[in-house]
């Protein structure tokens, strides 16, 4: 038996349909991994069953790093670990954004700043551990456990044109003249023409953008934050969608009632629906191994 948790780093906490447990503060791979050590141990021993772990951007990361270096702690108490959509090998991103001068152009720096810090949470002291520098050196100084079932999912965000052009013409928003009564004001009573006017950025159309930089930079394909090479781990089995799916998908789909479109939370429970078979597979193997 297992109790099934899902983890978001950028946001920095825990949330879960079956206990609805609230966030915690967002913070390094390494705080966050003693954190959920501690949390899994208290799962542990409170409903005497192993934890399942699923992880979402950083949170994959994160609880990725906590199997890692606690593993002598946790092996008898989780039962495996899906990663979803998370930079594992690291991310170019992150130095992009983190090495001033790096994206000539400022409006792209911006936009891909905005969906870290801003849209999902993210601490730019956080995002440091995502650099291809320092998850190179945490990787080599703690692997994963040989042993536990693992699985990578991956997703590509689209980059059509249709996609990217929302991104233009919402960037080139204005004002049309519009006459308005000035209550008393010494304003002229009229909205100028070409006024402009604060607009909310479309998630896809930013998702796009970063894409598009990542194929043109470094020639890899990406949901928009993270390329699908660096969201594959060593041993693990690798889950690749058909339908384009971007970073953000995870996070705001199921607020869609589209029954047509991808639902997170029906993949997220198909995702450890397969961790468990894989989890039997690896025990049969073992008991066939050991006869």
């Amino acid at each position: 038996m297992v109790a099934m948790h899902t983890w978001n780093g950028f946001c920095g906490g825990w949330y879960s349909k079956i206990f609805g447990i609230a966030c915690r503060h967002k913070a390094s791979v390494e705080h966050n991994a003693w954190e959920l050590k501690q949390y899994i141990e208290e799962l542990y021993w409170g409903s005497g069953k192993r934890v399942m772990l699923l992880g979402h951007s950083k949170g994959g990361v994160d609880a990725a790093a906590a199997l890692s270096v606690y593993w002598s702690d946790l092996k008898d108490k989780v039962a495996g670990l899906a990663l979803v959509q998370s930079p594992y090998g690291g991310t170019p991103l992150a130095s992009d954004i983190l090495r001033e001068g790096q994206i000539a152009d400022k409006e792209t720096w911006k936009i891909m700043e905005f969906l870290i810090c801003k849209l999902v949470k993210g601490d730019i002291r956080a995002l440091e551990d995502l650099t291809y520098e320092k998850r190179k050196e945490f990787i080599m100084k703690h692997k994963l456990p040989e042993n536990i079932p693992l699985i990578s999912f991956h997703s590509e965000a689209s980059i059509a044109p249709g996609v990217l052009a929302t991104m233009t013409h919402i960037a080139h928003a204005e004002l049309p003249w519009l006459p308005f009564p000035n209550f008393g004001n010494e304003e002229s009573d009229n909205v100028q023409a070409g006024r402009q006017v604060p607009v909310v950025i479309p998630l896809s159309a930013a998702m796009a953008v970063c894409a598009l930089h990542l194929q043109l930079r470094y020639g890899e394909k990406s949901d928009g934050l993270v390329t699908c090479r660096d969201a594959e781990v060593p041993g693990s089995v690798v889950v690749r969608p058909d339908k384009k799916l971007d970073h953000a998908w995870m996070v705001y789909s199921s607020r869609k009632k589209n029954p047509s479109e991808p639902d997170a939370c029906e993949m997220c429970e198909a995702l450890l629906t397969l961790l468990v078979e894989l989890g039997k597979m690896k025990q049969e193997a073992t008991e066939n191994s050991e006869d």
